[in-house]
């Protein structure tokens, strides 16, 4: 019998989790995503030692003879998960999410910025757009930028989504996909209530299998991809689901489990719900976010989560700097 995660590949498009390149080898998935805690995880092993030196030695050029430390690390950290994404895109077939700077989530026009840059440096490789995502934090902020990428042909993946008012503003923005954070999700609920939840009981599944039923049902053209998952239970539940992009552990747990994987998700099924059709404006938005206070809460906490890895990521740019010899 075919495996898990077999079988999960004749109904969902798989996405590797991950910036650790070798795993991404391992499972062969067909888009590969990645976020600054994963960045700055994979800049530590050893394995990617000289991706991390290459981009400082190239930044100590461009930042020019008498540069800080602090600066040229700084020039570097803007190239480094580009790096990244171009040693992946060298084994996946399919698409490469690079993420806008959290620090940023609040700041349209700085985010505009920053995803202009990164697919500039992906342009200069002579990477196509159609295989790059930008990653943006589904802030108001943040959803109005990507609003405007998409119309300028930068394609985007919204992170760290959490509520219907954020994935509803996204589809009207005509953003490309969206990822909600499955176990983030659970996470908040079991914290709250003291209680376990599995199978199809998982808040975190049924966020996503809300939002894949809205799409559905409005026929709106962004794609859903889960994300941040605790187990492989919530991962059959969501089976049928556009994209799910999955850590490389779980990636080992489906890939050894046999049995049959039934498809949860399917869009004909979506068209028969009677869903209420909403209009998300700014108002709306910020006032369905502060009534959901899961939502409020993790979207918050995420952001602050990767703004401190970029900030420890700068740190270890600047400390590895020094221990390098000037060429």
């Amino acid at each position: 019998m075919a495996t898990l995660l077999e079988q999960l590949r004749t109904m969902t498009t798989v996405v590797a989790d991950s910036g650790d390149i070798n795993s991404i080898v391992k499972f062969k998935p067909t888009d590969s995503t990645t976020n600054p805690s994963l960045i700055a995880a994979a800049a530590t092993m050893p394995a990617y030692a000289q991706i991390v030196d290459d981009c400082l030695q190239t930044a100590r050029k461009e930042a020019g003879e008498g540069a800080s430390d602090e600066t040229v690390a700084a020039l570097a950290f803007k190239t480094l998960a580009v790096a990244f994404g171009r040693k992946i895109l060298d084994i996946v077939p399919g698409r490469v999410s690079t993420e806008v700077d959290a620090r940023l989530s609040y700041d349209t026009e700085k985010t505009l910025e920053q995803a202009r840059d990164i697919i500039a440096q992906y342009d200069k490789a002579g990477i196509p757009r159609s295989r790059v995502l930008v990653k943006i934090a589904s802030t108001w902020e943040g959803i109005k930028a990507a609003e405007i990428l998409e119309k300028e042909g930068i394609h985007c993946n919204l992170t760290l989504l959490f509520g219907l008012h954020q994935a509803i503003a996204c589809a009207e923005a005509k953003v490309t996909l969206i990822s909600p954070f499955v176990g983030r999700i659970l996470d908040w609920y079991k914290k709250d209530t003291g209680k376990d939840y599995v199978g199809a009981d998982d808040p975190g599944v049924q966020s996503v299998t809300t939002i894949y039923h809205y799409y559905k049902k409005f026929d709106y053209k962004t794609v859903v991809m889960g994300a941040s998952f605790r187990n492989i239970g919530e991962i059959e539940e969501l089976a049928g689901c556009d994209l799910l992009t999955i850590a490389p552990k779980l990636l080992g747990e489906l890939d050894a489990k046999e049995g049959e994987l039934t498809k949860k998700l399917d869009p004909a099924y979506s068209k028969t719900l009677a869903i209420e059709k909403l209009t998300i404006d700014k108002a709306k938005f910020e006032e369905m976010h502060a009534a959901d206070k899961m939502a409020h809460d993790k979207l918050k906490e995420g952001i602050e989560g990767f703004s401190k890895a970029l900030e420890d990521l700068e740190k270890l740019l600047a400390d590895r700097l020094k221990t390098l010899p000037k060429q």
